[in-house]
């Protein structure tokens, strides 16, 4: 079959194969009662703190005149409300003895029926007082006006700005004049991380939708790369892939590299060529609901690995599988990462690109020559999401049941005069996304391909 017609049935069968994809591009959201789940067990440590907190929601972005970049709500505002328009505080209370009874307090931008005939409808003050757990919903223009009250009688204020700096300033300037306010403030991530580490059921629904997605939208891709020229031809199709399912955005930016660009770790130009004999690292993730997936695969652009890129492929692989077997409830945070390092290290002295003893070039992190980057991050509703290394003691974190991370080793082999010129430019990262269970781990990406004969196999066309 000639190369175009081959292009053609393919093309077909992706399209025919995204009919099948129409059940999961329904509106679909998480329950609404899980965000007054979480904020009651938020307002217990406040509680105990004798505090009260304020969130912010997320600023709008200018992209130009008149032209702003799409909305995304605050990922804490989000966590604790559901709540994904502009211009809205989030108010907690935790006092019984309160003037109005309220412990959960909404201001929210009311509805602009002129407003409205541009942007489509809103939710308003109305919407807001219905959500589950809201006891009383008001005008976001009156905040301040309701501010000296709320906080009455607290001796810390824990506050989230969402990132917006002008509310941050005017917020700071009225809290001064406040005579009765509370004497100690503190970030409200500080706080709330620890809450946002341990995924509940709900969170990790979304999260393997988001994975389901990205995989579906892959799979569809990866026979097509051998007859595409360039990278973003590649993103295009995965992005489309993840559009037509129902994704509202990605994750992050996707990473679409080849040949060269496959060693530049967090590579966003994708406007490279695809050359036969080279190969192409994609770091992509669809978010579904504000859960974002992270995976990244390496593939060959015309359809086989070449000796020297399998070689360095299966040693990735294979450091992958050794972290992932040791992620368990009670294991430092740090262990994926260094049996990472172990098994990479000893296999770059097997394959001749590192001399000398592995324990010894472990140690002077010889390595980093060649694998740069952490092993692990948490994953949530940030792709890089909330936790930080350390926990509350200063030490790793250990892992705990309900924790998302991703295991993600690599190699990448720049143009170099102490590198044999046929290790050059092979650049290989393999990520999949880990759940810690109660008894080890799931790996919620188990379904993606990745062993160097499945990928092969799914690229022939």
């Amino acid at each position: 079959m000639l190369p175009q017609i081959k292009l053609i049935v393919t093309l077909v069968l992706v399209l025919v194969c995204g009919t099948t994809a129409s059940s999961m591009s329904k509106k679909e959201q998480l329950p609404s009662d899980e965000f007054a789940r979480r904020r009651a067990i938020f307002l217990e440590e406040l509680r105990e703190l004798e505090a009260c907190a304020i969130f912010h929601t997320a600023p709008q972005y200018e992209r130009n005149h008149h032209v702003e970049h799409p909305y995304r709500q605050d990922s804490d505002f989000f966590y604790l409300t559901g709540w994904t328009q502009m211009e809205g505080v989030l108010v907690l209370t935790p006092q019984e003895n309160s003037e109005d009874g309220a412990e959960v307090s909404l201001f929210v931008t009311p509805r602009n029926p002129k407003m409205e005939v541009w942007t489509g409808p809103k939710s308003g003050i109305d919407e807001a007082m219905v959500l589950p757990g809201i006891d009383q919903a008001y005008d976001y223009g009156d905040f301040y006006t309701h501010l000296g009250k709320l906080i009455k009688g607290y001796e810390r204020l824990v506050i989230s700005y969402g990132s917006n700096l002008v509310f941050e300033d005017g917020f700071e300037e009225k809290f001064e004049s406040i005579s009765s306010r509370p004497s100690i403030v503190q970030e409200a991530s500080s706080l709330l991380k620890s809450h946002r580490l341990i995924k509940s059921d709900s969170e990790i629904n979304a999260l393997q939708k988001a994975i389901d997605v990205t995989h579906q939208s892959l799979g569809e891709v990866l026979p097509l790369i051998p007859a595409l020229k360039f990278e973003y031809e590649v993103q295009a199709s995965i992005e489309y892939g993840f559009a037509k399912r129902g994704s509202e955005r990605m994750g992050f930016p996707s990473i679409v590299g080849a040949g060269k660009n496959s060693t530049y770790l967090h590579y966003e130009d994708n406007h490279g060529e695809l050359t036969g004999g080279d190969l192409l690292l994609m770091d992509i993730g669809a978010e579904w609901k504000y859960y974002s997936a992270d995976i990244s695969r390496t593939v060959p652009i015309s359809g086989k690995f070449n000796p020297e890129q399998s070689a360095i492929y299966q040693l990735v692989l294979d450091a992958q599988a050794a972290a992932i077997e040791v992620v368990k409830p009670g294991v430092s945070w740090r262990k994926p990462h260094d049996t990472a390092i172990q098994v990479i290290t000893t296999g770059l002295v097997d394959l001749g690109l590192l001399e000398g003893d592995p324990t010894t070039l472990i140690q002077d992190k010889a390595y980093r020559k060649f694998f740069m980057h952490g092993t692990s991050h948490w994953l949530g509703l940030d792709v890089h999401d909330v936790g930080g290394w350390l926990g509350d003691n200063g030490e790793a974190h250990q892992l705990k049941t309900g924790m998302v991370l991703t295991v993600e080793p690599g190699i990448y082999i720049s143009e170099s005069e102490d590198v044999d010129p046929k290790w050059w430019n092979i650049g290989v990262r393999i990520e999949d996304d880990v759940l810690v269970t109660q008894k080890g781990h799931r790996v919620l990406s188990q379904s993606i391909p990745k062993t160097i004969q499945e990928i092969e196999a799914l690229m022939q066309p």
